[in-house]
Formats: C-alpha cells, sequence, structure tokens
C-alpha cells in the first residue's frame, strides 16, 4: 500500500540526472527552438510551475516566447505497483518513459490542462524519462506529479475531507433504478424546470462579435441561407474598454443596443449576452457594491490588473450578500434585460478573480464571504451568482422563464434555470474524445443541462493560419464536423470559439462535404425538436436526465459499466460519436436486456 493518498512532487523517487547523478533530473532551457541556443542547463528535483506563483522560479530572464524545455533522467521508485501521474500542461508537451510515449497534448499557454497516465513500475529499477515542452509563447505552465500504488481495496474506497468544516452530513438516495436515485437528489436539491423550447434550437457564437452590425449580419446571413438557427450570443467586451461592469455598450460599436435585440427578435430568433461579476474599480456599478461592502478588495488593494491592455484593476463582488445579489440584478435589469436580452451568460464563476493564480490566493482573493471565509464557502460562488439572476428575473413576474449558462456548478444549480458548459476546452481531438464522459459523469451528477464549445474555444496557430487545400485546413474542418455531429445530441447545441470563425461557411464554402454534414445535423436537430422538448418537460415532471450513460437504461448489462464513448439521448436514441482523425468507422457496442 502507498504511503500516501495524495499526489505528490517527483522528488517522491530517487531522481538521476543525464550524467548518472542522484538527486535530480538534467533541465535544458532553449530559449530559440529554432537555433537551438540554451540559454541554460540545470538541475531540478520537481517540475512545479503550476501558478502565478510556482513560475516565478523559472530562471530569471529567461525568454518563453520562441523556447523549448526539456526534462531529462531517470526516476527509480521505493514501491513495486502502478503508479499514477498527473501532468499539468499548457503548450505543445510530450513524455515519455522508457521510450514509450505517454502523453502527446496541447494547450494554448494561458489555459492549462492535465494529461493522466499510469506506469507499472519496480522498486529500485531506473525508469528513463524524458519530458520535452515548447511553452507556445508568452507565460504558460508545467508541472509533474504521482501517486505512489494503492492497495486495491483501498482504491475502491471513497473519503472525504474538509478545511474548514463544521461537520459532514450523509444523505442516503436509495432507488430502484438510477433515474430514481437522481430523482431523489433533485427532491433534495431542486427540481429543474422546463427548458425554454428556444433554448433547445442551435445557438451560434463566437469570441466575439465586435460590432452590432457583425452579429445582424450574421444572423442575416442564416436566414438567407435558410439555416435553422434560435439563438446569437454577444460574448464580453461589448463595453467601453475601462467600463467593465458598466453594462453599458460602447456607442462606437453597438450604438443601438435595444435596437439590436429588436431586430433579432424580428428575425425570429433569442440572444444570449455575457454577465461577468466583475467589475472595475472606477465604475459607478463597484462603488455601488463597495460602500455596502459587497466588493471583494484584496484584488484592488494589490493593484491586480486584468490581461485587457494596458491592464485595468477591479474584482468580483460578493454573490454570497442577499443585498448584493439584489443590487447585481438590479443593474443588469436597468441596463440589460430592459433592452429585451433574453438569456445570462455568467461567466468566470469559479470565481476567476485572477486566472492561473495559487489555491492559496485564490481563496484571498475571495475572502472575506458574507457567510464567513472563503475557504469554507469558495466553490458556491457559482450557486450564489445564479441564485440572484433566477430570483431577480421571476421577481418581475412575467412569463418569461430564466435560461442562464455558467462555467461553473454546484449541488442544486438546476433549481435556478442553469446550463453548465465544460469551459475554454482545446481544439484538438483528445478534448473533443474527453467531452464525451464528461457530458455522461456530469449528467449521472444529477445536474440535466450540459454544453460545450462545440469545435473547441482555444485554437492553434496552425488552424489560424491554415489555407485552402492544406492538410492543416483539411483537419480543421473535420474537427469541426465530428465535434458537430456529437454536439447536436447534446442537451444544448451550441458552436463557440475563438477564431477562426465558426459559423458553417466559415468553416467551408457550401456544397463541401464539412458544410453539408453540419447543416445536416443542424436539420436533424430541429427534426428531433418535439422529441428533444418532450424531453425537458421529462425533466421537470419525472426527474428525467437527457444525456444518459448506458448504464442508466441497460443496468443489467455488465459490459456498458466500463462504455464512457456512448450514450443515450434520451431514451430512444444511442449516439455514438467519431472522435479520431479521418475515421471513416468505429465500434459500437449494442446492449442487451433493457431495464424495465
Amino acid at each position: 500500500m502507498g504511503r500516501s493518498s495524495s499526489l505528490r512532487q517527483i522528488d517522491q523517487f530517487k531522481l538521476f540526472n543525464n550524467e548518472g547523478e542522484e538527486g535530480s533530473l538534467t533541465a535544458t532551457y532553449i530559449d530559440n527552438k529554432e537555433t537551438g541556443n540554451v540559454f541554460t542547463v540545470r538541475q531540478e528535483n520537481t517540475i512545479d510551475y503550476e501558478n502565478l506563483t510556482t513560475i516565478e522560479n523559472f530562471p530569471e530572464g529567461f525568454d518563453f516566447t520562441n523556447a523549448r524545455i526539456t526534462w531529462e533522467g531517470e526516476i527509480e521508485p521505493d514501491e513495486t505497483g502502478i503508479h499514477r501521474f498527473l501532468m499539468y500542461y499548457a503548450g505543445y508537451t510530450k513524455i515519455w518513459i522508457d521510450g514509450e510515449l505517454m502523453a502527446d497534448r496541447w494547450r494554448t499557454a494561458w489555459n492549462p490542462s492535465v494529461a493522466k497516465f499510469e506506469v507499472d513500475m519496480e522498486a529500485g529499477k531506473k525508469y528513463h524519462v524524458k519530458l520535452d515542452w515548447i511553452p507556445d509563447g508568452g507565460e504558460s505552465y508545467i508541472g509533474l506529479k504521482a501517486l505512489t500504488p494503492v492497495d486495491p481495496e483501498e482504491q475502491e474506497r471513497i473519503s472525504f475531507w474538509s478545511e474548514m468544516g463544521d461537520q459532514i452530513d450523509y444523505f442516503f438516495m436509495a432507488g430502484n433504478s438510477m433515474d430514481d436515485v437522481i430523482s431523489r437528489y433533485r427532491e433534495l436539491t431542486g427540481k429543474a424546470q422546463v427548458m425554454p423550447k428556444w433554448a433547445m434550437g442551435f445557438w451560434q457564437s463566437r469570441e466575439r462579435y465586435k460590432t452590432q452590425e457583425e452579429l445582424l449580419d450574421v444572423l442575416h446571413e442564416f436566414r438567407d441561407r435558410e439555416i435553422p438557427i434560435d439563438n446569437i450570443v454577444q460574448d464580453w467586451s461589448y463595453w467601453p474598454v475601462d467600463q467593465w461592469g458598466s453594462h453599458a455598450f460602447d456607442q462606437e460599436r453597438f450604438p443601438d443596443a435595444k435596437g439590436m435585440v429588436d431586430e433579432v427578435h424580428e428575425n425570429n430568433a433569442r440572444i444570449m449576452i455575457s454577465v461577468w461579476p466583475k467589475f472595475y474599480h472606477n465604475t459607478e456599478h463597484f462603488k455601488e457594491f463597495d460602500k455596502n461592502g459587497w466588493m471583494y478588495r484584496t484584488a484592488v488593494e494589490d493593484s491586480i490588473k486584468d490581461w485587457i491592455y494596458p491592464g485595468y484593476v477591479g474584482s468580483f463582488y460578493d454573490a454570497y450578500a442577499p443585498g448584493a445579489r439584489q443590487l447585481f440584478w438590479k443593474q443588469i435589469n436597468e441596463e440589460l434585460y430592459t433592452k429585451g436580452f433574453d438569456a445570462w451568460w455568467l461567466d468566470a464563476t469559479e470565481p476567476d478573480i485572477l486566472s492561473n493564480a495559487s489555491m492559496e490566493y485564490r481563496k484571498e482573493l475571495m475572502n472575506p464571504t458574507h457567510l464567513g471565509p472563503s475557504t469554507k464557502y469558495f466553490n458556491a460562488f457559482a450557486l450564489m451568482n445564479a441564485k440572484g439572476i433566477y430570483e431577480g428575473q421571476r421577481s418581475l413576474e412575467n412569463d418569461e422563464r430564466v435560461f442562464i449558462l455558467t462555467r461553473s456548478g454546484f449541488a442544486g444549480m438546476q433549481r435556478f434555470g442553469t446550463v453548465t458548459w465544460s469551459g475554454d476546452i482545446g481544439t484538438v481531438w483528445e478534448d473533443l474524445k474527453a467531452q464525451i464522459p464528461a457530458a455522461i459523469n456530469f449528467s449521472l451528477s444529477g445536474m440535466p443541462y450540459w454544453t460545450m464549445d462545440i469545435g473547441g474555444f482555444c485554437v492553434e496557430k496552425r488552424y489560424e493560419r491554415a489555407e485552402e487545400g492544406s492538410k492543416d485546413m483539411k483537419e480543421w474542418r473535420e474537427l469541426n464536423t465530428r465535434w458537430y455531429q456529437f454536439g447536436a445530441f447534446s442537451p444544448l447545441f451550441r458552436v463557440h470559439g475563438q477564431y477562426p470563425y465558426r459559423e458553417l461557411w466559415n468553416i467551408a464554402p457550401k456544397g463541401h462535404k464539412a458544410y453539408e454534414s453540419m447543416l445536416y445535423y443542424n436539420k436533424l436537430r430541429y427534426r428531433l425538436m418535439p422529441y428533444i422538448y418532450s424531453l425537458t418537460g421529462a425533466v421537470y415532471h419525472d426527474n428525467y436526465t437527457i444525456m444518459r450513460g448506458l448504464v442508466m437504461d441497460y443496468t443489467d448489462d455488465q459490459n456498458v459499466y466500463n462504455i464512457d464513448d456512448q450514450f443515450m439521448f434520451g431514451g430512444g436514441l444511442m449516439a455514438c460519436p467519431v472522435y479520431e482523425y479521418k475515421a471513416r468507422s468505429r465500434e459500437v457496442y449494442f446492449p442487451e436486456n433493457k431495464m424495465v
């Protein structure tokens, strides 16, 4: 049995550098990957550069713009068994152990992800390791940790712990089926509303429509091409550059925001707008919160500037304070809802006051809350933020259903008209593949509405530069097509991402196989609308789950328990997405013994 059930730094192993000397791996820092110029070579016993604090330990003066860094040597465990590794990465990253490639990944520099792999190792035996990292420009992050072997019986156990908990209350929900268990969970944490029918249609978004003319031109193009669409999205930065949190529109780019909304409605569509819980300290809205003690002050006192050139100071409001939630809605109502906006995109609700900060500093930035220390309440911010919008809009006593898209979730979110999406994923095949089990597991947790950025949010530069006829353009189109096909069978059918633009005609011209395939699945979604809308009714009336792991409907078939790339879309359709480049077939398992 391992000594720890937690991931630890690689100095838990005996380390040997390239010269065979014990105590470290050899880290080679190349500041120009074309010329191979070595900036420095040093010996390191950890690879721990995962946040804004730890990246300060990189060599002083090293330029990451065109860099390549390798860590190489040998590791020797003191236990025999399965060692589980977690690599934290941004940029282009490969890792080999004893010559076997364990992971080959990419993420944009500012948005790290994780790769997990395991290696069966013998105590006292040396294993060659090489980590090759191209940061992909600018500030970037890398880390490697491992978990020592765990006894199989221990591996099956679940443990809970809390930094600051008064007690743990256990709720056991027994049922005759998984649907029955989830139903009891919803009865405890709140029923999910029937979503508006228009929300189940197609959503078009991009990061971002920079003017109202851009947004309206896109909507008109959909109508002119007779491509079904119900929803279009205005993402962030529609405000004057130094007025984040004002909810006001930059008059040069959006001279008539209400007129824009009216024109969307006249074209039989709805519009969602991005609203952050973030306020620059110079805005009147910030001052309204601050005078009541409802702003988190640390970011302002520490003069933390965001990434908008040249950088502006601001912070988030305290969503745990009832008065602050009411004020948040009041400001949104006055500036946005009265203009006719139909839905709310609540971004950065982790809350992400400072991206890539250490967890310790994240808690400082959100401390204290109205209820008490951030350590105790940190994870529930998204719940409280959504609660304020939902209750505020419902208090108007009109017949408009609330629709909220939020990047972070918490138990009970479903009762506030929310859909959670999987965040700023990358435009890579492994992220497409990963969305399938992510969606299944999210739905099995009791939350009925989930979505993703179809096509991935963050884009490799090779796709940005891809020319007609190039291999990168061919892959770009196939990746988007496969993602689109999967998205048509998700609870929310929503396209979003950074440049290149994601409208069908911007991905491929009319007549191209990619265009025609995406158009087919778009229209298929609408042919299925009576079926899909009935599922939203079942979510409310029967506490149903739309996106269903096979195990939910075929519980007696033991073979489905480890299938993570097929799912039921309602009780009548099984979806089996294709997620490999150039694949023209895939294996599909057809379950037996449907549970009654």
